[in-house]
């Protein structure tokens, strides 16, 4: 298919709908853009398990517990990133300079880098982390063994509880529901038709299905995540679980990770005193509000790492489900004027524009795939 003009419905706008019909509109494609939610919801957050997401682009953080591939295909949309969030801020190019993630971020995006703590009683489980990651070739020059003195230079409000860190160079983290958001404005000014709060009923090759209405088009993409749970049995809910806080006690500016022993919590820092707290990821499908265990792993966890976070204000809890498949890899599957793409699990906003680039390659024919019934595994 020439990807110049074409009619393009795309059902799903989290961000791998939004993000792949953002950049087939600029490519001159009449996009329509399919949701059961409001698209450009402006200051609200939607349902999409993106608007949960904490929005860290951290592939070697990843390493000891994701698979290979998704460490390879994420460092390869940690480069992508940068120019697509200057493009959406209207700078034209990337740049990584301070003042300009101050004045012009519109989506709050900063490459910082991850500091990987630990408490004593958990050192083993950082040392095994340091074992793992380092192993890895595109980790070599990323990872520093931080003393106290270290972290005080980077932090200087961790260096008195924490004496060894790991570092790790050139990992990044956004907003997601501002990438959203910005997407959204940006895609009403493309050619792009927005469809909103609409069921998609059925999806088939070249046409969209609501009830009584159909739309016909050159080419089908689906991105609904788990709601294309109909139609890919194999789909399977997992559970996360963020709590937002405003902290203007706290001044950490690193995207942190602290070993602990059900699983890794991070603290994400955004703008405004504000930092995102998860970690869960639960086998269930289930949309019940956070749990108290959850809730109480947390906040002390936080607190743990710094004691400004115990004046913190509870700005908002949130649980979502992330689509994944039995291996937890994403696929893309392709038939004439159909192609699905699921399986982001819990690195949606990671991998979503290596997902773009090779779902464009292969519309536009310069990649073979293979048959819509094993997809294309990437």
């Amino acid at each position: 298919m020439s990807l110049a003009n074409a009619n393009i419905g795309i059902v799903g706008a989290g961000i791998m709908g939004r993000l792949l019909a953002w950049q087939l509109a600029k490519l001159g494609n009449a996009v329509t853009l399919f949701d059961k939610d409001t698209i450009n919801l402006g200051a609200k957050n939607g349902i999409a398990a993106a608007y949960t997401a904490a929005g860290m682009l951290s592939p070697i953080s990843e390493a000891d517990s994701a698979e290979e591939e998704i460490v390879e295909m994420g460092l390869h949309a940690l480069t992508l990133w940068p120019q697509i969030v200057a493009d959406l801020n209207g700078a034209g190019q990337s740049t990584s300079d301070d003042s300009y993630s101050e004045q012009k971020n519109k989506v709050d995006f900063q490459q910082r880098g991850s500091l990987v703590l630990s408490h004593p009683n958990d050192f083993a489980d950082l040392e095994n982390f340091r074992m793992r990651v380092s192993r890895l070739s595109a980790a070599q020059g990323k990872l520093s063994r931080l003393s106290a003195s270290q972290i005080s230079e980077i932090e200087p409000e961790l260096g008195e509880k924490f004496n060894d860190a790991t570092f790790i160079q050139g990992e990044s983290w956004l907003s997601p529901p501002a990438v959203l958001q910005t997407l959204a404005e940006q895609l009403s000014e493309l050619p792009c038709t927005f469809i909103e709060n609409t069921e998609v009923s059925a999806l088939t090759s070249e046409r969209v299905c609501s009830g009584n209405q159909h739309w016909d088009f050159d080419q089908v993409i689906d991105c609904r995540g788990l709601g294309a749970k109909p139609d890919m049995k194999q789909l399977r809910g997992v559970r996360g679980e963020t709590i937002m806080l405003h902290a203007p006690d706290v001044k950490i500016k690193h995207l942190v990770r602290l070993m602990h022993p059900r699983y890794r919590i991070y603290i994400v820092p955004r703008c405004n005193d504000v930092y995102v707290i998860g970690a869960t990821q639960i086998e269930s499908d289930s949309l019940a509000p956070i749990t108290v265990r959850s809730s109480l792993e947390l906040l002390s966890a936080a607190y743990s790492v710094h004691s400004g976070f115990a004046e913190a204000s509870i700005i908002d809890s949130r649980v979502n489900c992330r689509p994944a498949l039995p291996d937890n890899l994403p696929q893309i599957f392709n038939d004439d004027g159909l192609m699905r793409i699921n399986g982001l699990f819990r690195h949606g906003f990671l991998l979503a524009p290596a997902l773009a680039e090779q779902a464009i390659s292969i519309l536009s024919g310069q990649q073979d795939v293979l048959p819509r019934s094993h997809g294309l595994r990437l």
